[in-house]
């Protein structure tokens, strides 16, 4: 008789590609502002871990192909005032709000801190 094991598996999110005109300046952008870790070349891409195991897989693509790309990262008020700091420190323009509206600014309410910023060397 044959059985089958039974696995019970979360979803959760694996990797995400971002478009990049140079991966790995973009991944060691992020990967400082978050504190993460850039990881070795995997062709074509440069991958940034997070800490539940998925990456932000930086690939080159030409500038004119590359749209508007929100990514979003959960992290604790320290983490996050930790990047904030960074951010400041860069003089990086950031925004309370995904319009883009308000510059200097960050937003605290509803389920925490957030912010939104644009990669300083122009699309990522």
């Amino acid at each position: 008789m044959l059985r089958h094991s039974i696995y019970v598996v979360s979803v959760g999110l694996n990797h995400a590609i971002v478009h990049a005109q140079d991966n790995l300046e973009f991944a060691e952008f992020l990967a400082h502002i978050l504190d993460l870790e850039v990881g070795p070349e995997r062709d074509p891409f440069i991958p940034v871990a997070t800490s539940n195991r998925g990456t932000q897989d930086f690939a080159i693509v030409p500038a004119e192909s590359i749209g508007m790309q929100h990514y979003a990262f959960l992290m604790s008020d320290e983490e996050f005032d930790a990047a904030f700091a960074r951010i400041q420190r860069a003089s990086i323009v950031h925004f309370p709000d995904p319009h883009l509206k308000q510059t200097g600014e960050n937003n605290r309410h509803h389920d925490g801190p957030r912010l939104y910023f644009v990669d300083p060397a122009g699309p990522a």
